[in-house]
């Protein structure tokens, strides 16, 4: 989705070129530096508008990848959840050999 800073900034750019040579073209000092200073915030506008649709961007994308770690994670979760159901000994052994080597560990500090 395009910003709509970009399109009025275009517009204003466009029209202030439209401004400045027809000022030019008509000898209107006034005419054509205020189409120049309107195409210069028509230009300054769109560039704002891109930023926030790069922004915009990567805020969907940072969005999405942490939407994918999410069910990634659960599904991790459940696969260890099946597995420690179908080996209950098994899984009550590894939990006693982690919380003797981490009362090993603790110990010696």
């Amino acid at each position: 989705m395009v910003d709509t800073s970009r399109i009025t900034g275009a517009a204003n750019n466009l029209g202030g070129k439209a401004e400045a040579a027809i000022g030019d073209l008509v000898g209107s000092r006034e005419h054509s530096v205020k189409g120049r200073v309107r195409e210069a915030q028509g230009t300054a506008e769109n560039l704002y508008g891109q930023a926030k649709d790069v922004v915009r961007n990567v805020a969907d994308e940072v969005s999405d990848y942490a939407e994918d770690a999410y069910d990634h994670s659960k599904r991790q979760i459940h696969e260890v959840h099946e597995r420690s159901t179908e080996w209950p000994h098994a899984s009550l052994l590894v939990a006693g050999l982690v919380g003797f080597g981490l009362g090993l560990l603790v110990a010696k500090l």
